[in-house]
Order: C-alpha cells, then structure tokens, then sequence
C-alpha cells in the first residue's frame, strides 16, 4: 500500500503540473497522448484504492486555476470535462452502461461530431446581448476572457432571430475557440522571423492567443470559434441535442452542423467515428477526436453526470499526431541537391498508429533555434503523409548528459568540403558523384509521385550502386536480365517485374518527368505549372530567368513561381552535365508527354483554391483533377485567384474570397465546370 500511495501522490503531482503547464501558461511540455497515459494510470490505481481518493485529486478537478491575471468567473452549471475512449469496445460499453444506468428498452439515438482541438469557453447572453465570456478554468470558475472573446469575428456580439424560436433572456452557450491550420503555420512562421517561440499546435496557439492580457494582441491573431452545447437556458424548449444545434444557429451562433450526424445505433456512431478520423486531414481545423452524445435532453437529464464528466457523452479519441519521445542521436543526411539534413534518432514511438524511429531536424539555424540537443526529451509530430518532425524539445527534463549539435564541415557520404549557398540556412555537398546525392536522387526518380517505378527497393538500388552498375538515373534504362539475375536475394520473377515496371516508366506526363529531374525547389506543384505554361520539355529547357519568375506589373512570367524558384529552374537546364542525363533519359526512350493546349479545357490556366470538405473526393484527389484539365493549385487565396472550390466547413478562405471578388464555387459547380457530372 506504501508503494500505492507513493505512485498515486506522484502521478497527482505530476499530472497538476502537467496542467498548470497545458491550461495555465499554454506551453506543454509532453503529448496528449502521455497525459491521457498518466491519467489513466491514476484513475486505473484510485478505482482499486477508493479510500484513496481525495477532494483535490486531479481527476475530481476539470482543469487547471484561472490565471491570477485574469478575474475569475462562476459558472451557473459546471463545465465538465468528457471521460476518453481509445477502442471500439469503449463506445460499446458506453452505450451497454447507459442502458444498464436507464433500465428502458426504448431505442434511442445518439449524435457524433468532430472534437476540435481548441480551448473550451462560455459565452453568456443576456437578452441576446453578450455579457460575459470565460474559459473553461477548473469547471467551475474559470478567466475572463470577454475583451478578448469580442475580437472573434465568428462570435456575435448580438444573437438574432434567423428562426421561429424567440432568443432566450438568458443564454450559456459553450463551445470551442480554436485556430486554422494554415493560420497556425502563418503565425509560426511570423514568429520564427522576429525570433521568438514557435507554438506546439493549433490548439495551444489559440489558447495563447485568447488568454492575452492586451486584446488588441488577440485580435491580430484569426481566431475562429464552434458552439456544442449550452449550460443554462430560460425557456428551454429544445428536445434533442441535434435541434439545440440547429437553434443556436438560428440564432446567429456558429455551430459545425454539417458534420454533426444522428446515429441511430451503436455500430453507425463506431463506423461514424472511423469516417472522421480517416478523413481528419481534410479539416481546415485540426480534429483530435470524435464526441459522442445521447440525442435526447430529457434522457441526458436523468443520466446527470459523475464527479468530473457527463454520463451521456463520450469523447473517441484519434489516434495521436504528437508524442513525446528522446533523442538518441542526431545525424546527417545528404539529400539528392546535396543539401545537409540533419536527422534525429528517436527511441521508437508509435504517432497515429506508426512506429517512428527518426525525425527531420530540417538545418542547423531550427536546431539552434528550438534548442534541441542529443539526449533531449522531445515532442516529434506526424500528420498524415508529412515526414515526422521534431516541434519542440523539453528543457526542465534535461540531466546535464545531453550534447549540443555541430553541423559537419565535410560532407558524411564523400569527404568533401561543406558548402553554403548565399544567405541560405542550408549546408550542401558540392559534389555532384557524391553517393548520398545520388541515392537519394535516385529514390527521388522513381517514386510514386515521379517516374513511378515499383520493384527497385534499398538494398537492390545499394547493389546497383556498390557494383557500379547505376550512377544516375538513365542508367536504370540500360539494365538487363543477365545484369539483375546476378544481384543477391533476387529471382527470375522479381528480375523480370523490375524490367517491366522500368519499361512502363517510359510513357509519362511532363509534369512527372520534371519533377523526377529533382531540380532544386520543384516539387509536384511547380512541376505542373511548367508543364501546363509551356507545354513541352524544349521550351522549359529554354526557358529565361524573365519567361519564369512571375512579375506582378506586367503579367509576365508564371504565377506561382518566385524569384529563387526561377533562378533554380535556369541554373539546372543551363549545367551541361544535367542536359547531357535530359538527352540520355530520352535517348533511352522516355516520353514525356505535355498536357493537353489551355484552349481545350474551360479552365485551362486557371487557378483553384480548396476549402473545406468534398463529399464525392478527397482534397488530393480534387487537386488532381484540376491539374489533369490544365488548371492550377494554389494554397492560398489571393487576386490572381480564378476560383475558390467550397466543401463543408469552409475556414477563413471563404471570407477572404469574398472580400476579394473571387468566384466561389460549390462542389456540384465544380464537378461540372471539369466537366465530372
């Protein structure tokens, strides 16, 4: 029992501090993840010890205390926190213990909707005018945030009657403030150039932006906000939560109705559930979950709630984007442009249901920026296809064995004297035969996105290399039966099947082919806008500095291609070694193939933005489309601007399309403008 109790005093003290960091000075120091580990844990040692259980433990408490700063606000109803699921059997004996706790057979339904990662707030009307506006703070007192609260444009100051309900004398509605992903990775880039701190994640950026003692601070910062549910209400005349929803709505509150679904069993709020967090990248809002909530009011009001969470919801949480690990060591890698990466060796964590083992470190300035050393205990972050990354390192965890990270001064793969270009942040290996350059643009070459030969795995492409067989990518083209067959661990089958999927490389787009070249700053996209603008490989060989970078005044150029983009694109084609591996490539008998003339296609030379989600494709697959009838992608919505595509829960592009004039268009518009319906 002593060591009972000294394992749960220590994950109390360690799970406050956890929250004074997380709530209080917006600056976590490990992932969501581990801190629903250690809660866990504690409440996993206090339901086998109940006499344990003490008024301050964390897990009777919501939060953390209101910041001093700030003034302090009651709330009428506690604003609780949801107990977490992790597994599909949670939900299910979810629902077996709400129906156990009703005794009624009569069937009921449930709502699902996204659970987005912000910071939770009250928002109090009176007379439809807003009052007051809090943050959730321990659930029972939490900060006065008003001044702040009124910088959101999404919040209204007034409610209106959009509806046939009359706008209740006094309304607690709560909801979720919280920061777009393109906002958040602006702000931080914002941040990084005056030098200061990068936020963790979206929702810490919001928290830190709504918890300013200066509003003036806060109204720089694009704030947005989603309403899910109400603490008191005069009149209430509402049955289910789904038409509460629908109510606050119409009384001019924003709420993320479109992806709010009543369930009318179990296994539709599981599958439901899965829907979300398979399409959870195509948010403009980081979701970290899904939340689920018995639809009837009158049933919510008997099911009431335990000491810290409602009986009748349940918050499924995603697998994580963030862990937090150590850095065993860091490395150098050579990329295919020679340029020096540094790379951190993590012990293994598993992020959104993937073992991650390294991390990029991105230069040495964002090593020396963030602090990161050998040793250090680290949050590394994955989202979706994105390379893991370290976001931060955790000073308070260092021991004083950690080690300061030098950039080599010669290049690890060859020997040969780093280089940097300019003003660059980046080391570069000069030489051209250096074997990490051309590995890496090997596998640059035939990936998926590019020449797309399947077959031609690491230890094959080692051999090819070692024996001296392949040293740039035309070579590939020369390979025969009798060399393959003589590699070790390859058969007649596998020899075969890389012959042919090389063969089949042959008939490619342009863009692909540009791309494969691996010309320094052209990726995908830029890749397509020169095949689009130019049409054929000739032209893009011959292209000028003037023909490329995009000039504002004067239209010339290519929009979407800057200044470092176009001296990169002449700086290759002009290198002779690099038009002597084009002739070679073609020579063997690749055939890159140009898009189709811009006179043929409605939208040839246009340019798209996307927002929101598409019903009938994901976002990739729309971008795709576009490219293919000779249209171009843009992340961001500016004049040049032709259109802006509008799924479900449109973020702040819509506004900014509005304002500038930009045609928006829904998604059955735009399946027929490209010609899809």
């Amino acid at each position: 029992m002593e060591d009972v109790l000294k394992e749960i005093e220590s994950l109390r003290e360690e799970i406050r501090h956890h929250n004074y960091r997380y709530y209080v000075l917006d600056d976590p120091e490990i992932s969501d993840a581990e801190y629903d580990r250690l809660f866990r844990r504690l409440l996993e040692l206090e339901q086998q010890h109940p006499d344990l259980i003490t008024p301050d433990s964390p897990t009777q408490r919501v939060g953390a205390e209101p910041q001093e700063t700030f003034t302090e606000v009651k709330h009428r109803i506690p604003m609780l926190s949801l107990e977490n699921s992790f597994h599909d059997q949670d939900i299910r004996d979810f629902d077996a213990r709400i129906k156990r706790f009703l005794k009624d057979p009569t069937p009921f339904d449930y709502t699902v909707e996204p659970k987005i990662d912000g910071l939770a707030v009250e928002l109090v009307y009176e007379k439809g005018a807003l009052t007051v506006a809090s943050t959730r703070g321990d659930g029972f007192v939490g900060e006065n945030v008003t001044p702040n609260i009124k910088t959101i444009l999404t919040v209204p100051l007034t409610l209106i009657e959009m509806g046939k309900r009359p706008i209740p004398d006094l309304l607690e509605v709560r909801g979720e403030v919280y920061m777009e992903t393109e906002a958040f990775e602006s702000l931080n880039r914002e941040r990084i150039n005056k030098n200061l701190p990068v936020f963790a994640n979206p929702r810490n950026a919001a928290a830190g932006s709504l918890r300013q003692l200066n509003p003036r601070i806060t109204a720089r910062r694009p704030l947005n906000m989603f309403c899910y549910g109400v603490g008191e209400i005069s009149g209430d005349s509402f049955d289910t939560h789904y038409e509460l929803m629908v109510g606050l709505q119409e009384w001019g509150l924003r709420v993320n109705r479109p992806h709010i679904r009543v369930c009318g069993t179990i296994e539709e709020v599981i599958e439901y559930c899965h829907y979300l967090e398979e399409h959870r990248e195509d948010f403009p809002f980081e979701i970290d979950g899904a939340v689920i909530k018995v639809n009837s009011l009158a049933l919510q009001a008997r099911l009431g709630h335990k000491a810290r969470s409602p009986r009748w919801a349940l918050a499924f949480k995603f697998k994580p984007t963030q862990e937090t690990t150590r850095i065993l060591r860091i490395d150098v890698q050579v990329g295919r442009t020679g340029a020096l990466t540094p790379v951190a060796h993590l012990e293994p964590v598993e992020i959104g249901g993937v073992t991650v083992k390294r991390a990029t470190l991105h230069n040495e300035d964002e090593i020396n920026r963030k602090d990161i050393r050998e040793g250090d205990t680290v949050i590394v972050q994955r989202a979706g296809d994105v390379i893991p990354e370290v976001v931060k390192s955790i000073p308070s965890k260092r021991t004083g064995q950690e080690r300061r990270f030098v950039m080599p001064t010669h290049c690890p793969s060859c020997g040969t004297k780093v280089v940097k270009r300019g003003d660059e942040k980046i080391s570069e290996c000069p030489n051209r035969r250096c074997p990490g350059r051309v590995k890496e643009a090997l596998k640059h070459f035939i990936s998926k996105g590019a020449m797309n030969i399947e077959g031609l795995g690491d230890k094959i492409m080692a051999q090819l290399l070692d024996r001296g067989m392949v040293t740039e990518a035309a070579d590939l083209y020369h390979l025969r039966y009798e060399d393959l067959i003589r590699l070790d661990k390859i058969e007649h089958k596998s020899a075969t099947n890389l012959l042919n999927a090389i063969e089949g490389s042959k008939n490619t787009t342009l863009g692909k082919f540009i791309l494969a070249l691996g010309i320094r700053h052209v990726g995908e996209h830029v890749a397509e806008l020169l095949a689009t603008h130019f049409g054929s490989l000739e032209r893009i060989q011959n292209a000028t500095y003037e023909d490329l970078a995009y000039n504002k005044k004067n239209g010339s150029g290519i929009k979407g291609v800057g200044p470092e983009i176009a001296k990169s694109i002449v700086s290759f084609f002009e290198d002779e070694a690099n038009r002597k591996h084009v002739r070679r490539l073609l020579e063997a008998g690749v055939r890159p193939e140009g898009p189709s003339p811009a006179s043929s296609s409605s939208i040839g030379g246009k340019s798209f933005v996307l927002t929101g989600t598409l019903k009938s494709m994901k976002r990739s697959e729309a971008k795709e489309l576009i490219r293919k009838k000779g249209g171009r992608v843009a992340s961001s919505v500016s004049r040049a601007t032709d259109y802006l595509v509008v799924g479900e829960s449109p973020g702040s592009k819509l506004k900014k399309a509005q304002e500038l004039g930009v045609e928006v268009l829904g998604e059955e518009k735009f399946l027929e403008l490209v010609g899809e319906k």
